[in-house]
């Protein structure tokens, strides 16, 4: 029982680490709402028309690049 006043505040700081990492600080939900656009041909996502030139360009280079205002 030397150890009982230990075990109760390690309990407790124990507890409220785990309260905080409960409230989660995942960039994912964030992430995909920034992520709009997508390659019309295999549907990977992008944040904007460059990226979707760039992409278009690197990994389909025989298809047409669609105009940004199909987007």
């Amino acid at each position: 029982m030397v150890r009982g006043k230990q075990k109760e505040q390690a309990r407790e700081k124990a507890q409220k680490l785990a309260e905080n990492r409960a409230g989660g600080k995942s960039q994912l939900e964030a992430r995909s709402k920034g992520l709009q656009m997508k390659c019309p041909v295999c549907k990977t996502p992008a944040a904007n028309y460059k990226v979707i030139v760039q992409h278009m360009e690197a990994k389909h280079p025989k298809q047409a690049i669609p105009p940004e205002s199909s987007f």
